[in-house]
């Protein structure tokens, strides 16, 4: 099966696959800024292989990887503030968590199923991972309107998937959004598949972008591939939320490198030549060529960024694996401001052993 795609409508793009730009076209973000975005790109790279292979020894839960959707969530987490911006994340988004402060050490740990990888350290503005579809997307437009209420001009990200956005968590959220003029900004991360099924099979529109008309707020599509145009969208996104203006739906159109998760076949489903093509349009490669011409990387400087980056991930595991397992009274932890006194009794029991049922 290949994919077939959802409408002739083709993406904005500034970055071409071969890494030039149009004449004229300057980047908005100086050099530092495209070192930064490059490294965050490769680290992630870097943690999907090191962990795709401790998930093969056992050593690691079941994790989905970011492999071709690194300038979708980078691009797009880069126009944030961290220290006054929000992220509210699904299960594909680990730069743009690791841009807001979160490391890979939790990741490592929330994935080895230590509840300690889920709970975000302090002044950071991030949520929890979420793996149940949807579910995240209500509770960023419930953050993003009570910080409009207390007066803040912070901005809500969040994510989701072309299959999540089959969900009724998202209409409803959106609807909301749109109502309230919520400050948040909707990345639809369309990588062609939901699981097994293919793009067509989730919508008769010719875009997820086009939804946002119904809803009251414009919508755009994006190259997923493109650092540049995912970028430049989710900044006028996201000053347009600071604004007052209200939400924005952004579709990035990007393609899925690989499985699902670790527990999916993709070889069942996926073409392997529309696969080989699709890594022709590798983002981090794209980015790469870029970076290379623009004369801010170079063979020594990629080796020694390698280096650095292997060397920071093998840290991280060394650091996840020496960590204290966890422990039953973890489930209670991050719950309750205050702990009623009935999950407290509850508490006591089951780090007693005894079971600890609902009184």
């Amino acid at each position: 099966m290949s994919l077939v795609e959802a409408g002739p409508e083709q993406p904005h793009t500034i970055l071409a696959p071969d890494g030039t730009v149009p004449t004229g076209y300057e980047s908005p973000l100086d050099d530092a800024a495209l070192l930064y975005a490059y490294r965050l790109m490769k680290l992630t790279r870097v943690f999907d292989t090191r962990a795709f292979n401790l998930q093969r020894q056992g050593r690691l839960g079941t994790f989905s990887q970011v492999t071709g959707q690194e300038a979708s969530v980078v691009g797009s987490a880069l126009a944030l503030e961290p220290a006054r911006d929000w992220v509210v994340p699904q299960y594909r988004e680990l730069p743009a968590m690791l841009h807001m402060g979160y490391t890979l050490t939790r990741a490592l740990l929330y994935f080895r199923g230590n509840p300690a990888g889920n709970a975000m350290p302090e002044r950071v503005n991030l949520m929890p991972i979420q793996i149940s579809l949807g579910t995240q997307v209500p509770h960023a437009v419930g953050l993003a309107w009570g910080l409009a209420h207390q007066g803040s001009d912070a901005v809500v990200m969040t994510y989701f998937g072309d299959g999540t956005s089959s969900e009724g968590d998202i209409h409803e959220a959106m609807n909301l959004a749109g109502v309230r003029r919520a400050p948040v900004v909707f990345v639809l991360q369309n990588n062609g598949w939901a699981i097994s099924t293919p793009v067509s099979s989730q919508t008769a529109a010719s875009t997820f972008a086009s939804r946002a008309a119904g809803y009251g707020f414009p919508g755009e599509l994006v190259d997923g591939n493109d650092f540049f145009a995912v970028h430049e969208a989710c900044a006028r996104a996201v000053a347009r939320a600071r604004e007052g203006a209200g939400p924005t739906l952004i579709e990035s159109r990007a393609y899925r490198l690989g499985a699902h998760n670790t527990a999916d076949d993709p070889t069942r489903y996926v073409d392997e030549t529309v696969e080989a093509e699709r890594w022709k349009l590798d983002p981090l490669l794209r980015m790469q060529r870029y970076m290379v011409a623009r004369g801010l990387l170079d063979e020594n400087t990629e080796a020694a960024l390698d280096a650095e980056l292997t060397a920071e991930m093998e840290a991280a595991v060394v650091e996840a694996e020496a960590y204290p397992p966890p422990h039953v009274g973890q489930i209670f932890d991050h719950v309750y401001a205050s702990e009623p006194p009935r999950v407290a009794r509850q508490r006591r029991a089951a780090e007693a052993g005894a079971g600890g049922g609902d009184d």
